[in-house]
């Protein structure tokens, strides 16, 4: 979380929402392997022996809200050192219910659907299922920051001449992710604590695609995702235009 709101921010890797009709992808939150589903990481109290972990809503809930606001400012802050014309941000519609399609948001003439995190080019606004943000966030607090720093990612992409989105535009969105969220580090907006980066590794195996990217609308592989979030972190968004 970020510093300057009395938080501290304990994430470190981007998931995806591909960039086509309605900037939306559909997730399964498999383990990685050899690992069980883990219980939430934070707790209300100590849970009984044997039992879950409670949901920490409260957390959640400021998480999600911390995560947006300062990739948010990430852009703000940068935007005309790296390009030219004004930086605007997208809307936020934030959680939705995809278990009911008729309370789900439109992009275009669709409805986004369960467990997709997607930006909405035709209506310029990010958002994200309720169950897939719980669900990932049970793995640890890194996931929402993953999801929101990605989605943002499309949206820049959808504020650049065409020429600049690269056809691997999943990849370029995981890059622009990494530069974010290790560029606000950077910034002294966030902050990495010990056990971040693993948990970068194990999103990455949670989400890649079981094929590598070929074409247009393919995410990648779990080893070249990694390989472009980490290009971003280590080298800032200008690595993820070359």
């Amino acid at each position: 979380m970020r510093e300057n709101l009395r938080r501290r921010w304990r994430t470190g890797a981007a998931v995806a929402a591909a960039l086509a009709l309605t900037g939306a992808c559909q997730f399964e939150l498999r383990p990685p392997p050899g690992q069980a589903r883990p219980a939430a990481q934070r707790t209300a109290a100590p849970a009984p022996r044997g039992a879950q972990a409670a949901f920490d809503e409260t957390g959640f809930q400021e998480d999600l809200g911390t995560a947006a606001s300062t990739t948010d400012e990430f852009w703000r802050r940068h935007w005309t050192e790296l390009f030219t014309g004004a930086y605007s941000s997208p809307r936020v519609v934030g959680l939705y219910d995809g278990r009911d399609p008729r309370r789900a948001p439109r992009c275009g003439k669709e409805r986004l659907t369960r467990d997709n995190a997607a930006y909405c080019p035709s209506g310029d606004y990010v958002a994200w299922d309720a169950h897939l943000m719980r669900s990932g966030y049970a793995r640890g607090d890194a996931w929402v920051y993953l999801v929101i720093a990605h989605e943002w990612g499309h949206a820049v992409q959808a504020r650049l001449q065409r020429g600049l989105v690269s056809p691997a535009a999943e990849l370029q969105a995981d890059c622009l992710a990494g530069a974010v969220l290790y560029g606000s580090a950077g910034d002294g907006t966030l902050r990495f604590e010990p056990g971040d980066e693993q948990e970068l590794v194990d999103a990455f195996q949670v989400i890649g695609d079981k094929a590598p990217w070929t074409k247009p609308g393919d995410h990648g592989s779990a080893v070249q995702r990694l390989r472009s979030f980490s290009r971003g972190g280590e080298s800032g968004v200008r690595a993820c235009f070359r």
